[in-house]
């Protein structure tokens, strides 16, 4: 995905303010061996670039002046009411040095699996995306989870996924975090039975208390 920036000569509260008014956006490009590069952009491209999902979760091909780089981005700075982009901040990367990102998961075959299709289970995403490490070139814009197979109350971890070649999740402290979990439908057989339970019981505690009053 190819962006363009301007380069930006002044820094500094009162130009980034002007550069707002005039409908542009400030920006900065560090990383690497080369200095810190003062940028700006287009605020209504950039807006519209920063709706797309690749936009965040891919390698770009940053041009200024002529020259492109590979970046990444790394942080962005939005009015608190207005739809504004205040600053964004780019990373560049190279080729040869592994970089760690947060992917986004595509879910799909949830109403192909009998838990869905025929007993009417529900699907809960507990994670949209995960923190990957790889080289630029290996970087997936995302990851797809199959969830043709899932059964009622089953669970689907981090160790169940499939990654690209060259891909791996950066699990914090070894930890196989929950992706999906599959739980039965609201008012399906399970709950009805663990309710006749508690409807039995009621009956009772009150033919209780009537036998407690005759006795008195």
């Amino acid at each position: 995905m190819k962006v363009v920036a301007f380069e930006r000569p002044k820094q500094g509260s009162g130009a980034s303010r002007r550069l707002r008014n005039a409908g542009k956006t400030p920006g900065i490009i560090y990383g690497g061996e080369t200095a810190p590069q003062l940028v700006e952009f287009d605020h209504n491209a950039l807006w519209h670039a920063l709706k797309k999902e690749a936009f965040h979760a891919s390698v770009l091909d940053m041009e200024v002046a002529g020259k492109t780089a590979k970046v990444l981005v790394r942080d962005v700075q939005y009015h608190p009411y207005k739809q504004q982009v205040l600053h964004i901040d780019f990373q560049r990367v190279s080729a040869k040095e592994k970089l760690t990102l947060k992917v986004p998961l595509h879910f799909k075959g949830a109403e192909e699996s009998e838990a869905v299709k025929l007993e009417g289970c529900m699907v809960n995403h507990i994670v949209n995306e995960v923190e990957v490490t790889c080289l630029p070139a290996d970087l997936p814009e995302f990851i797809e989870v199959d969830l043709s197979k899932v059964v009622k109350g089953g669970t689907i971890h981090l160790s169940h996924i499939t990654f690209p070649k060259g891909v791996v999740p950066s699990a914090h402290g070894g930890e196989d975090a929950v992706i999906v979990t599959i739980s039965a439908p609201r008012g399906g057989k399970d709950e009805e039975a663990e309710a006749k339970p508690a409807e039995a019981a009621a009956p009772a505690a009150d033919d209780a208390k009537a036998a407690e009053g005759k006795k008195g």
